[in-house]
């Protein structure tokens, strides 16, 4: 995968091959770090970035919860978001920031740790399959609310998500899903669920998921495009497999529907209303819709 010629860190922009960073690292040792996924589209405008604003927001939410002291403000991170991708030349592609504890001590506690704070972006297509895909199980729960802070974006938490995502794999499904603790669904590693049923859309209430931009869009966008509310509830496994139509979203799965859970087919796979809001989040992010045209930045 070709990762780009340059990236931003600390508050200027360098060449991939000067960002370097020691071994001992305690983001790399202890996995105590912060990022976002966000992604770039090409428009009739040229290349924008899909609610900029709101992930520089929730990274600097996680910095907090990690005591990660941001150096750079929402709205510098978000330039320098801009920054790199005019500096890249990229049309469309994904972009990762991280904030970390960096170099100068090692132990448990990271105070006294250098803050290091980086930007790379390069082209990456679709994550899932643009077709319906299968889905398993996991073994392993979403972690515990009383465990870790769920809704933070924690370099940390996603082993979970690279277990689940190992085992899906190597038992023949396209991606995994996760319950929570008490067995009720949770999401996907790196995906939120929706479910639709006789007409009404549900998805997992807060506490034990990420709070997804991308479900945030969606649920925005079936109530005020399609006249659809829905509904954020507990929801059992059996949920899932009765329903009409299901499908993820996140930043990288954009709004991947799903074909199968442990082998089940879901609903008729007419996929009607889930494929509206797919091709419907398509055109917002792809600036097709003007009356959304603040969700984007562009470059």
């Amino acid at each position: 995968m070709d990762f780009g010629t340059h990236v931003w860190r600390n508050g200027e922009i360098i060449p991939m091959e000067e960002a370097k960073t020691s071994i001992i690292n305690h983001a790399l040792h202890y996995g105590s770090g912060v990022f976002e996924g966000i992604r770039c589209y090409q428009t009739e405008r040229g290349t924008a970035v899909f609610k900029l604003k709101e992930h520089m927001e929730r990274l600097h939410y996680s910095a907090s919860v990690l005591e990660i002291p941001m150096p750079y403000s929402v709205e510098a991170l978000c330039q320098a978001n801009l920054d790199l991708l005019k500096k890249q030349n990229l049309a469309s592609g994904y972009i990762r920031p991280v904030a970390c504890f960096g170099e100068g001590k090692m132990g448990l506690n990271p105070a006294g740790a250098d803050i290091d704070v980086f930007i790379a972006a390069w082209g990456w297509g679709k994550y899932l399959s643009d077709d319906p895909i299968t889905v398993g199980t996991s073994p392993w729960i979403r972690i515990h609310p009383k465990s870790l802070q769920a809704d933070a974006k924690i370099n940390g938490h996603y082993v979970n998500s690279i277990m689940s995502s190992q085992w899906a794999h190597n038992n023949n499904y396209q991606e995994a899903l996760l319950l929570d603790y008490n067995g009720n669904l949770a999401e996907g590693p790196g995906e939120n669920l929706f479910i639709i049923k006789d007409g009404v859309m549900y998805t997992p209430q807060l506490g034990t998921i990420l709070s997804g931009i991308t479900r945030a869009t969606v649920i925005e966008l079936a109530e005020k495009e399609l006249g659809i509310k829905t509904i954020e509830t507990t929801l059992k496994p059996e949920d899932l497999v009765n329903a009409d139509e299901a499908f993820f979203t996140g930043t990288a799965a954009e709004v991947t529907i799903l074909k199968s859970i442990d082998g089940n087919q879901i609903g008729t796979q007419e996929n009607k209303t889930s494929g509206q809001l797919k091709q419907l989040y398509a055109d917002v992010v792809e600036g097709r819709i003007e009356k959304y045209d603040d969700w984007l930045s562009y470059v």
